[in-house]
């Protein structure tokens, strides 16, 4: 299920230990993973600090542009949630 939901634009929440990982090079000292997600190959991470949008190009995945944003620039956000129960 995961594949078609990155294929629909739905991104899959993943363990903040393997993103911690992940990003050891990019991570700050003192910097904790909250919460991780994925989308297909690309990598959505918010910290205790800032977001960290990692964006995987070409075939193999190793060309990486990475982007990040301190979170005091947010200054609002909204979250859309879906209750699609029966």
């Amino acid at each position: 299920m995961g594949l078609f939901d990155g294929l629909l634009g739905n991104a899959t929440q993943n363990n903040n230990e393997t993103a911690e990982k992940e990003l050891r090079d990019v991570l700050i000292p003192n910097e904790k993973v909250d919460m991780a997600f994925t989308l297909v190959r690309d990598l959505i991470v918010f910290t205790d600090k800032r977001l960290i949008l990692v964006d995987k190009q070409g075939i193999t995945g190793k060309k990486l542009i990475i982007n990040r944003f301190p979170t005091n620039l947010f200054h609002a956000f909204l979250l859309k949630l879906v209750d699609i129960s029966t």
